[in-house]
């Protein structure tokens, strides 16, 4: 008999994709696909079951259909439907712990995956130029998805040492963008003008939604000769872009603030429901953060097939032409990157930002 896969938050798109694609998968006889709403978008030949994992008749749906294999994709920064931040939060760490329990006590679970993000390490202007997947953050995330990345770990740590003998996979995506992304700095991305931070430009990485799909479908089945699927992996695109780069590549024009007045900004974007500004979000786009692949490529044996700018450019032919021709926005960036204020190239922070 071939596994049977139990995919957790099927609604959201690229939970989807991945539910119809590892249906495909020779060695898989059933794909089980969870989510508190129907999904809007097929899921092929898969079974969809109607539950909340907040609650405990996941347990039970578990048992039904003798899973043994999870892929926790229901970890996510925005909500589906009303409820806002306090739904997702629930859902993300709540929802984690009533999954794990219900693994804890099955005797068919044999294999987890759990959706992660690189958010988990914060942004700090004393950050590591590259944090690999031992570096402990210099300042752990205070709110938002990336807080509740974290406390999802620990929870899938603790199942781990109980669970001894259940393969644990989690991945660490870099933020998530191709052509039809969901998540806030997808949104932030797409504003007509950037907010960003005055006197910083920092680097970022991307995946490609299709290497999201690529890589669960490694972490979901037996590893291959030489590779290992257990573990912890950062997952993300080779190469950096700075904000700069991002914001001539759109066409849309910056608008430098002040730090201090980072915070108000955000709360006025989430006001008018443009996208979430969260605190973290802002420590990203003034810090950057980048993070080492090498055990991505020589442990679980994933190479990417876009690399970090490659994955850029189909967010960009999917949001359509900015304000402004790109070269423009160019030779404005540059020209003000050249004035006294901005103190010219060594005005601007790619890393870390002041030292």
């Amino acid at each position: 008999m071939g596994k049977i896969v139990l995919v957790t938050g099927a609604a959201r798109q690229l939970a989807g994709r991945f539910v119809r694609r590892v249906q495909h998968d020779p060695a898989v006889d059933r794909v089980i696909a969870v989510d508190a709403v129907a999904p809007g978008h097929g899921l092929g030949d898969a079974v969809f079951v109607r539950a909340d994992i907040r609650q405990p008749a996941i347990a039970r749906v578990l048992a039904e259909h003798s899973v043994d294999t999870v892929v926790h994709l229901d970890v996510s920064a925005k909500a589906l439907g009303p409820g806002g931040r306090t739904a997702v939060k629930e859902t993300n760490v709540i929802g984690t712990m009533q999954l794990l329990g219900a693994c804890q006590k099955s005797p068919t679970v044999q294999r987890l995956v759990v959706k992660s993000s690189t958010g988990v390490y914060g942004s700090a202007p004393r950050d590591p130029a590259v944090f690999t997947e031992t570096t402990p953050p210099k300042s752990l995330p205070s709110g938002g998805f990336a807080k509740d990345a974290v406390e999802v770990e620990v929870y899938v740590r603790g199942f781990a040492r109980r669970r001894p003998d259940v393969a644990v996979c989690v991945l660490r995506f870099a933020n998530i963008l191709g052509p039809a992304p969901d998540s806030p700095l997808a949104d932030y991305l797409s504003l007509p003008v950037l907010p960003t931070v005055f006197g910083y430009d920092p680097r970022l990485q991307f995946v490609h939604e299709d290497d999201v799909v690529d890589v669960l479908e490694i972490a979901a089945r037996e590893p291959r000769r030489g590779t290992l699927n257990s573990g912890t992996f950062n997952i993300a695109g080779d190469g950096v872009l700075l904000l700069s780069q991002c914001s001539r590549r759109l066409g849309r024009p910056t608008v430098p603030v002040l730090l201090p007045a980072v915070t108000w900004v955000g709360s006025a974007l989430r006001t008018v429901g443009m996208t979430d500004f969260s605190p973290e979000q802002i420590r990203l786009l003034t810090h950057g953060r980048v993070v080492s692949t090498v055990q991505m490529r020589e442990t679980l044996g994933f190479r990417p097939a876009f690399t970090t700018a490659e994955t850029f450019a189909e967010f960009v032919r999917s949001r359509g032409p900015g304000l402004l021709p790109p070269e423009k926005v160019g030779r404005a960036v540059g020209r003000l990157a050249g004035l006294p204020f901005a103190g010219g190239a060594a005005g601007t922070h790619s890393t870390h930002g002041a030292r």
